[in-house]
């Protein structure tokens, strides 16, 4: 287990920065997730970290010694690829022990790890075939289990399930889960699945536009979004943001949607608009008494719930929930309830002033 730090950190390609005086601490035994969205810079940070990419300021500590300068093969971190990268003429157990073979680990010790490892794996009786004769999901654990054998101060996973059909996604995330746990080893993954990242995670890193948006748990970056990008990219469906206009001072301050209808807030906003006010489909329900109408346009019926798609008098369009017996069609008249200790507030530079 290896505590991780980042102190400074920039990196560009040319005159294109993509990582921005970047400070982060991973703790010891820690699973972390980097999550953003395409070009957002997760998987070159990665990448640096590993020593496949450089640092070009700023410094890399890996359980207290600097390692920025170091080669890749003397930081022992061990990494996961998206593609596998597997010797199509190995067996499984050749794959798994092709590394530890290359730096003269003794051959009883080889058996030793890889047995191992497959054991945890549940690879025991594939040992002897080779990639193709196998799954995905199988390649996949062939990958992660050739990692696990060089018993690495830390794990690196670089989008390692989305090659992956979504069933196996799901299985494969759980195994990852619980290998975690019987490892408690440093992980790092790469995603930008917010599925993976909220069920994966003790912590998620939430990386946009070079920089680090948000550092938290995955119910704080859900619960409480430190900015508009993370109340928009986190959650499926996303927040809903509506403009408003702010009445009131104190604990009488309220927001004013776009067609007149005033929702009271929880907490004294401060800061300069425009103001956005944010919530969650969940704790925005239909009502026959509601704060204010609206017209339904999509309904989607998901079992135990249902989220209604719906338009209100200005145009403004909001996704609520309803139960997952509801009688909504496309075209009627709902009240919409706001659960008003839920509520976000967005200033105009998107930073959030009710967290």
């Amino acid at each position: 287990m290896a505590t991780i730090s980042l102190e400074g950190v920039c990196k560009r390609f040319g005159s294109v920065e993509v990582i921005r005086d970047l400070n982060l601490e991973i703790n010891s035994g820690e699973f972390v997730v980097f999550l953003g969205p395409s070009g957002s810079g997760k998987s070159t940070l990665l990448r640096m970290i590993a020593g496949l990419e450089s640092i070009d300021s700023g410094m890399l500590v890996i359980d207290g010694i600097r390692a920025e300068g170091l080669a890749p093969g003397s930081r022992n971190l061990a990494m996961v690829f998206q593609n596998y990268a597997l010797y199509p003429h190995m067996t499984v157990e050749e794959n798994m022990a092709f590394g530890l073979r290359n730096v003269g680990l003794a051959q009883d010790k080889i058996k030793a790890r890889v047995a191992e490892a497959a054991r945890m794996l549940e690879m025991d009786k594939l040992l002897a075939r080779r990639p193709a004769e196998l799954s995905g999901g199988q390649r996949q654990r062939v990958a992660i289990g050739r990692a696990i054998v060089k018993e690495p101060k830390a794990f690196l996973f670089d989008e390692p399930l989305s090659n992956l059909d979504a069933a196996l996604r799901v299985r494969t995330r759980v195994e990852l889960a619980e290998l975690h746990q019987r490892l408690g080893s440093t992980m790092i993954y790469v995603t930008h699945d917010q599925t993976e990242a909220m069920t994966l995670a003790d912590r998620i890193v939430i990386l946009n536009d070079c920089r680090i948006e948000q550092v938290g748990t995955p119910m704080e970056v859900y619960s409480r979004p430190a900015s508009r990008f993370v109340a928009s990219f986190i959650g499926s469906p996303a927040m809903n943001l509506l403009p408003v206009t702010l009445t009131g001072q104190g604990d009488r301050a309220a927001a004013r949607l776009g067609n007149g209808a005033v929702v009271p807030l929880p907490f004294a906003p401060k800061g300069d608009g425009p103001w956005e006010l944010g919530i969650r489909p969940e704790a925005l329900t239909v009502s026959q008494v509601g704060t204010t109408k609206a017209t339904a346009t999509v309904v989607e019926r998901l079992g135990d719930r249902t989220l209604v798609y719906a338009r209100l008098s200005d145009g403004t369009q909001i996704i609520a929930q309803d139960s997952g017996k509801s009688q909504v069609k496309a075209g009627d008249g709902i009240g919409l309830a706001f659960d008003t200790a839920e509520l976000h507030l967005f200033d105009g530079q998107g930073r959030a002033v009710s967290v």
